[in-house]
């Protein structure tokens, strides 16, 4: 796994796992395929971590301040030097917040 390790910010562990339970109430194989596919993603980033592009609500951002989405919801991480800091997860039809 790259160089470095990853590391969930518990908000967006939260949200995560929010979104999981949501799907599962629906369909317990979706919810298993979006946790295996954005989790799948997640850990790819230390191989690659500017492979996304830089996070354009993110002020002020000098790069490493990163986002992706996928199965209509935003990731956004940072590239720390020892570690990929997963910041939040929104879902795309929510308003985009800047920070």
């Amino acid at each position: 796994m790259g160089n470095r390790t990853i590391n969930w910010d518990k908000i967006a562990l939260k949200q995560f796992v929010a979104a999981i339970e949501y799907i599962k109430k629906d369909s317990i194989q979706n919810a298993e395929k979006f946790h295996s596919e954005i989790v799948s993603k997640i850990e790819a980033i230390p191989f690659n971590p500017e492979k996304f592009p830089a996070d354009r609500y993110k002020l002020n951002n000098n790069g490493l301040y990163r986002a992706f989405e996928s199965n209509h919801f935003r990731i956004a991480y940072y590239i720390a030097p020892d570690k990929i800091r997963i910041l939040r997860m929104r879902h795309t039809s929510r308003e985009p917040r800047n920070y």
